[in-house]
C-alpha cells in the first residue's frame, strides 16, 4: 500500500464541487449544533444580505456527491471515493488529524472548486503492527480561483493489504 501511495504523490485531482446554497449552509449549521447560525442565515437571506457559511463548512463535508448505496461502502464505512490509494485493498482507515487555514469567507452562491493531492506516504510501526500515514492537501477556491480554504490532513491506513 505504501509503495502504491508513493507512486501517486503529487498527482492532483480537480473537482468542481458545486454552488453553495443557503440550504447547504443551514443544514451544516444545524448538523454541528449551530442553530443560531442557521437562523441568522435565513434572516440574512430574507433581508437580501450575503449568507456566510460557518468557518469549517468546506472541510466538514466529506463528499458533495450523492452518497453510495450502503452495499458499496467499504468495511470501515467509507466510500471508495474517500479512500485514497486503497482501491481493492482489505484495509481500514481512520482520520489522523487536520490543519486548516481559512483564507476567505464562503458565502451562498459561491461556486467551489477543490484540488486534492497526496503529499506523502510513510510506513510506521506501532504496538498493533504496521500502518501507513497518508498526508493530503486540499485547496478550495471559488470559480475565479480565489483561495478560500487550505486543508492539510492525515489518514492512517491499517492493514497493509498488498504487502508493499
Amino acid at each position: 500500500m505504501c509503495a502504491r501511495a508513493e507512486r501517486l504523490v503529487g498527482a492532483v485531482e480537480r473537482e468542481r464541487l458545486g454552488e453553495v446554497t443557503v440550504r447547504d449552509v443551514c443544514r451544516y449549521a444545524v448538523a454541528v449544533g449551530a442553530d443560531d447560525h442557521a437562523a441568522a442565515a435565513r434572516a440574512d437571506e430574507a433581508a437580501g444580505r450575503p449568507v456566510v457559511a460557518p468557518p469549517m463548512f468546506l472541510t466538514g463535508i466529506l463528499s458533495w456527491a450523492d452518497g453510495p448505496p450502503e452495499g458499496e461502502l467499504r468495511p470501515d464505512g467509507l466510500a471508495a471515493r474517500e479512500s485514497p490509494c486503497t482501491a481493492g485493498l482489505p484495509v481500514r482507515q481512520v482520520h489522523g488529524g487536520q490543519a486548516v487555514r481559512l483564507l476567505a469567507p464562503v458565502t451562498a452562491g459561491t461556486v467551489v472548486h477543490a484540488e486534492r493531492r497526496l503529499t506523502s506516504a510513510s510506513r510506521k510501526h506501532g504496538r498493533a503492527g504496521d500502518f501507513v500515514v497518508l498526508a493530503l492537501r486540499t485547496d478550495y477556491t471559488d470559480a475565479a480561483g480565489t483561495p478560500l480554504v487550505v486543508m492539510d490532513e492525515s489518514v492512517i491506513v491499517l492493514g497493509d493489504g498488498d504487502g508493499d
